[in-house]
């Protein structure tokens, strides 16, 4: 049996074809042009390993967006049993636009030990470093969260820093934030960043908060807990939508129940990798050149707990994977 740490290296391969599909039209305005390249840019990347590996959900269906088809086969059929949660790109809106903070991401681990939560409406998220482990609930309410992760690592509230999506939805959140006069971080998109870096000790950032979907939670919730941080994931206000309750209950989601980080991603065994689409707080961007690119990533495993960041350079002339794409970079 190969182990995970074995194959990390070839996973950090498929986010940088994810990365370099995707910047291809970065500023473009179309964000199906981005997705559709970074899908397959890193379709043909998985299919070269040897796994009988399954993409059991990728974010975008729910928005008619290119993606993964649900519990996609890949890699060529012979090596370990691997199921893999994917984003091509996280922040495709903010990709679209030029803007930072976009990524290629995934998740790894050993055949059923993910649970998807469906991507139909949102969720309910809070991320934050070890500090908070068993002292954290979903039925506090927003201040008395903030109070106590600000307790936990010893941070006055004047020093508090909460990042969270740029939304409407949030605005009662907004108004509790401010109110407690806290920092607040507005990002257009991309909360699995927003975790990574609320799950990091010393990063500057204490709490992710706010509604997202339901793929990237478990893609975050694999990070998280490589970085033996605290997530937990609710159904997001679910007596709004009775209809999207009975799907959510005919999929398997208990609407009542908080799912945390080591629910989400089971087991001992996982590796998470991000690559850098366009320039943010976790990593470069792709830089593009008249020969190549220069891709920067992270990869985080378990059990071991490594945290490691590498930098790319791809030449794509005589690439076994680029080199059929010439004409499109």
């Amino acid at each position: 049996m190969v182990s995970l740490r074995a194959l990390a290296p070839s996973l950090t391969r498929v986010t940088v074809a994810g990365a370099i599909g995707g910047v291809l039209h970065v500023g473009h305005g179309d964000c199906d042009l981005i997705d559709a390249k970074a899908v397959e840019f890193s379709r043909t990347v998985l299919n070269q390993m040897d796994i009988d590996g399954a993409v059991i959900c990728c974010e975008g269906p729910k928005d008619n967006a290119p993606a993964f088809e649900r519990r996609e086969k890949v890699g060529t059929g012979y090596g370990p049993a691997l199921d893999f949660v994917v984003d091509p790109v996280d922040g495709t809106t903010a990709a679209s636009k030029g803007r930072k903070d976009s990524i290629s991401t995934i998740a790894c681990a050993p055949r059923g030990c993910f649970q998807v939560l469906p991507d139909d409406g949102y969720y309910f998220k809070v991320a934050t470093d070890y500090h908070s482990n068993g002292k954290l609930s979903l039925d506090m309410s927003i201040e008395e969260i903030v109070r106590t992760i600000a307790a936990a690592k010893n941070v006055s509230l004047e020093k508090f820093t909460v990042i969270l999506l740029d939304r409407d939805r949030h605005n009662d959140i907004l108004k509790v934030l401010r109110m407690l006069g806290v920092k607040i971080i507005l990002i257009p998109d991309g909360d699995i960043i927003g975790a990574i870096v609320a799950a990091t000790p010393n990063s500057g950032f204490d709490l992710l908060i706010g509604a997202g979907a339901g793929p990237e939670a478990t893609i975050a919730a694999a990070a998280v807990k490589c970085l033996g941080g605290v997530m937990l994931v609710r159904v997001w206000n679910p007596m709004l939508d009775v209809a999207r309750v009975e799907r959510l209950k005919q999929a398997g989601v208990d609407v009542d129940k908080t799912y945390r980080e080591d629910e989400l991603a089971k087991g001992n065994e996982l590796v998470f990798v991000a690559s850098g689409v366009t320039k943010g707080e976790l990593l470069d961007g792709v830089r593009l050149n008249r020969d190549g690119a220069t891709v920067s990533s992270i990869s985080m495993r378990m059990p071991s707990g490594t945290i490691e960041k590498t930098e790319t350079t791809i030449r794509f002339k005589n690439h076994p994977v680029y080199k059929q794409f010439i004409n499109e970079l």
